[in-house]
């Protein structure tokens, strides 16, 4: 019995070693992704990896030429910030970021990033308009297990449905054990060259956190380490809780483990969030965190949330809401009674991407449209006062479909439903 203990422990051991290797960091940049940390139309960073030989790294960038000759001597070149980290289950390793400046809207950019020697591949971005255009973005529920087994083909399947989104979304538990680099190696494995194309917005979900040794609650120390985000949230919570301002859009992330965990953080969110709701110069308002204030799941009922955060998104005409955690899909606009009535307001969105599933025991049912056991992914298309909005399957089955028109940013959306049956 003791050997046999003993040679699973060797087995457990060589495995969880076999895992490391597959995500060891090297000379050569990985875990490329974009994000912002400023003005999407004059900003773009860029954050990377690499082992710790490289204490020196540097980003390059210009304007999107067709020519082969991106290497002649013509891009900006901007020197990282360089951060090490290490944790107890996996070896040291140095993150850089960079953020690119003074770059004109609208437009598209080549860049790359290294230590000077060793190159990454040249990417391509493009610069958020001036002026309001037509858009379209992607809205990932959790990836959380199997990501690289069962995760990828669905973020895949979004790029290849629409490649030319201007941002992807991530509405928490990105993982599923906080501070596993093998988990994130496997996130970003399945996005891979998309997030170095596409900038990511992602929100923390419960289980980018852990409790420290004095029991309080820490955030993964790779969130900052891997996301250049905008710290414009309330101190603190830099990074975690802020927002971006895309042509008419101002799409807003909270963190909501600390809003259900935290009481103190709680209040200080919703006072920051009426302060950006208020000064939001935007047509539409789109907010994302984690936790639903609205659940389809028994026992997992955000009661205070709701209470305290839902008076604002009423009163300022949030439009929509994206939510992950409950590993069901749902959407609906009116609420405790169950019957929608095609009221005007925010419409709460429950979406998972990867593939931990939940059953819907909600009763009454709060939501209009529902599905389990099913893996979707959702593209928000906005051209001016009208919203497009479709959740299609892993399969790019279509799923739900709505739209949303916007006369005025004081006032609700109108509401089009789109399926043509009901659900």
């Amino acid at each position: 019995m003791i050997k046999k203990v003993f040679l699973m422990v060797l087995i457990l051991h060589g495995t969880l070693s076999i895992k490391a290797q597959l995500y060891k960091a090297s000379a050569v940049p990985d875990r490329i992704i974009l994000t912002w940390s400023a003005d999407p139309t004059s900003t773009q960073s860029v954050t990377w990896r690499t082992d710790t030989t490289v204490n020196k790294a540097y980003a390059q960038v210009l304007i999107e030429g067709s020519s082969p000759d991106l290497d002649k001597g013509s891009a900006q070149e901007i020197a990282a910030l360089t951060s090490a980290l290490q944790g107890d289950t996996y070896e040291k390793a140095h993150y850089h970021s960079a953020t690119f400046t003074g770059l004109k809207p609208d437009q598209l950019y080549a860049y790359r990033v290294g230590d000077g020697k060793i190159w990454s591949e040249w990417f391509q971005f493009k610069t958020a308009p001036a002026v309001t255009k037509p858009f379209s973005f992607i809205y990932l529920g959790d990836a959380q297990n199997d990501i690289k087994s069962k995760w990828s083909r669905v973020i895949r399947r979004a790029f290849a449905t629409h490649g030319d989104a201007r941002f992807i979304v991530h509405a928490g538990d990105l993982i599923n054990r906080s501070n596993n680099d093998n988990e994130w190696g496997e996130w970003h494995f399945g996005g891979g060259f998309i997030n170095g194309m596409i900038p990511s917005i992602p929100s923390s979900g419960n289980h980018e956190y852990f409790r420290d040794a004095q029991k309080n609650l820490t955030l993964d120390p790779h969130w900052r380490m891997q996301y250049t985000l905008p710290e414009n949230g309330p101190a603190g919570l830099e990074e975690s809780v802020y927002y971006i301002d895309y042509s008419n859009v101002r799409i807003i992330s909270l963190n909501s483990q600390m809003i259900v965990l935290d009481s103190t953080s709680m209040k200080k969110q919703a006072k920051w969030l009426e302060g950006v709701l208020k000064n939001n110069p935007k047509q539409w308002t789109m907010i994302t965190y984690h936790h639903p204030i609205y659940s389809t799941a028994k026992g997992r009922d955000n009661k205070e949330f709701r209470d305290l955060f839902k008076p604002l998104f009423d009163k300022y005409h949030v439009d929509i809401l994206m939510q992950g955690h409950d590993h069901t899909y749902s959407r609906g606009q009116n609420l405790p009674t169950g019957v929608s009535g095609k009221v005007g307001g925010p419409m709460y969105v429950v979406s998972v991407a990867g593939p931990k599933m939940y059953k819907i025991d909600v009763s009454p049912r709060w939501m209009d449209v529902f599905a389990e056991n099913t893996q979707l992914f959702q593209i928000i298309s906005v051209d001016n006062n009208e919203l497009l909005y479709t959740a299609y399957k892993a399969s790019g089955e279509v799923f739900d479909s709505f739209k949303l028109k916007k006369t005025s940013k004081d006032k609700a959306a109108v509401f089009t439903d789109l399926n043509k049956k009901s659900q």
